[in-house]
């Protein structure tokens, strides 16, 4: 695949071997900068934060509380609410 950057933000994806105009695909660059993940329960997320000196830096999401909270185990801890700033993905 070549990719080029177009004048309106536009990622331009075509194979190597076809000419400039046939086959490309325009692929919006804020998909790319800016990904969208969803966040489920059953999901091993990395903590920003320990909870205590001897846990480990992952937890398992175990259901969704509210719009930002999260009740979670995290190992070697046990169960703990954690909101969403707490942990990366």
């Amino acid at each position: 695949m070549k990719y080029e950057l177009s004048s309106k933000n536009l990622l331009i994806a075509s194979p190597d071997n076809t000419p400039a105009t046939k086959d490309k695909e325009l692929i919006p660059l804020s998909s790319i900068l800016y990904p969208s993940y969803s966040i489920d329960s059953n999901n091993w997320v990395k903590l920003v934060e320990l909870p205590s000196l001897y846990s480990c830096d992952e937890a398992l999401l175990l259901c969704q509380i509210s719009e930002d909270e999260w009740s979670a185990w995290i190992p070697d801890h046990g169960e703990a609410v954690l909101n969403s700033k707490q942990f990366c993905y």
